[in-house]
């Protein structure tokens, strides 16, 4: 499905629903699967959660999770602690191009069972599942956070917990700090200090457990672009939003003052408003939150401004190489754009080209980040339904505000 969103001007005040973060969904998801007294509101109505519902379920010998890569890393470290399980992980073509040695290797200190099934170091695994013994694992801290986090999800069932060691600088904090958090919720003893990571070993809960799901900040990220793009005075709430949510992202709040929208807490929603014009040009280290990056760049483009974005590492081994991406999409627009294998350097610019069809590479950030510009021009949005990995709601989400979009 291509989609075709002509200039449009958001309402001046406009209210949306966010449903659960992708991100806590699959954490306490998988929480859950290990301790049924868990109970959840709020979950995601993701691809990603989607799939990590079926695959917990699932009952057959080769479970397919698509292009889930949290699902992919999470349930690698739970089948493989889940004694007489075997399974074969697989996904979708892109999955299979991306990298899982480093979380294997680790399992595999614990004791995990692992094969390769076709290339070495990527999906499809072949997991046979038994009881983990080991508790001391090292692996390099610049990794992807998933990494990290699918040990500490399944640690407290172990039979010894986990020692973790992580070597180096260590990314995307927040999402490490979302996993311990969650777990502190439900009762489980961590020790985060240094570059050591400790989680206690606890088999059962006392319950039941009723934990709520806070929304998407990845998701508001679209809606502070819109409002950032739009006139002064335009206003967007957003539910349901915690002022001291777990979720990375959430630095949007502060981020996005630098492009005149300021950020009110109340009632469990966020109120945004496009206060001023005009700003200059911005760095950033999103070392701690990669995932807004595309939203960052296409806002700066839209304003004319430039950016240098740093930490961006993670970013190649995406849904996409979303650095390349990037790059092709926003040059296809008028942009002069830079990259490297960890950063993405914006020039200042004057004018955007009109209806250019902007190409998704199968990623959902690629089509939800480009869409704002429709404030200032019409553009089209190929592959629009690949939005469903984190948004299914996006598209009429955005009809609601009033832009005008059609099927072309």
């Amino acid at each position: 499905m291509n989609l075709a969103l002509m200039p449009s001007a958001a309402s001046r005040q406009s209210r949306i629903s966010i449903s659960g973060s992708k991100s806590e969904t699959n954490r306490l998801l998988l929480l859950q699967a290990q301790y049924p007294v868990i109970a959840l509101d709020n979950v995601s109505d993701s691809d990603d959660s989607t799939a990590m519902v079926e695959a917990l379920k699932s009952k057959d010998p080769v479970i397919d999770i698509h292009h889930a890569g949290t699902t992919m890393r999470f349930l690698s470290a739970y089948f493989s602690a889940q004694e007489g399980k075997e399974v074969i992980l697989t996904g979708s073509s892109r999955m299979k191009e991306r990298p899982i040695k480093i979380l294997v290797e680790a399992l595999k200190q614990l004791g995990a069972d692992i094969q390769y099934v076709e290339n070495e170091g990527f999906p499809p695994l072949k997991i046979s599942g038994k009881k983990l013994t080991q508790h001391k694992v090292t692996l390099p801290a610049d990794v992807s956070s998933q990494y990290i986090s699918a040990l500490l999800l399944v640690a407290p069932q172990l039979e010894n917990g986990l020692e973790l060691t992580l070597e180096g600088k260590i990314t995307s904090v927040p999402y490490i700090n979302m996993t311990l958090a969650l777990l502190h919720e439900i009762g489980i003893e961590t020790v985060f200090d240094g570059n050591k990571i400790s989680v206690v070993p606890k088999k059962e809960l006392h319950g039941p457990q009723q934990l709520t799901v806070e929304s998407d900040w990845s998701s508001a990220s679209y809606f502070y672009s819109i409002a950032a793009l739009s006139e002064e005075g335009t206003e967007i709430t957003l539910s349901s939003y915690k002022q001291n949510s777990l979720q990375g992202d959430s630095v949007l709040a502060e981020i996005y003052k630098s492009f005149g929208v300021m950020t009110h807490f109340s009632d469990n929603s966020i109120l945004l408003k496009k206060t001023v014009k005009g700003i200059q040009a911005i760095n950033y280290d999103l070392n701690a939150s990669p995932d807004i990056a595309q939203t960052i760049a296409v806002t700066c483009f839209g304003l004319g401004t430039g950016c240098h974005l740093t930490g961006l590492h993670t970013l190649k081994i995406k849904e996409t190489d979303r650095l390349e991406a990037l790059k092709t999409e926003l040059t296809k627009l008028g942009a002069i754009v830079a990259v490297t294998d960890y950063s993405l350097t914006l020039e200042p610019s004057s004018g955007i080209m009109e209806n250019v069809s902007v190409s998704t590479y199968q990623d959902h950030r690629m089509a939800m980040a480009f869409a704002p510009l429709a404030v200032k021009v019409g553009i089209r949005i190929e592959d629009a339904e690949v939005v469903s990995k984190s948004y299914p709601a996006f598209w009429s989400d955005l009809k609601s505000m009033g832009f005008r979009i059609s099927e072309i």
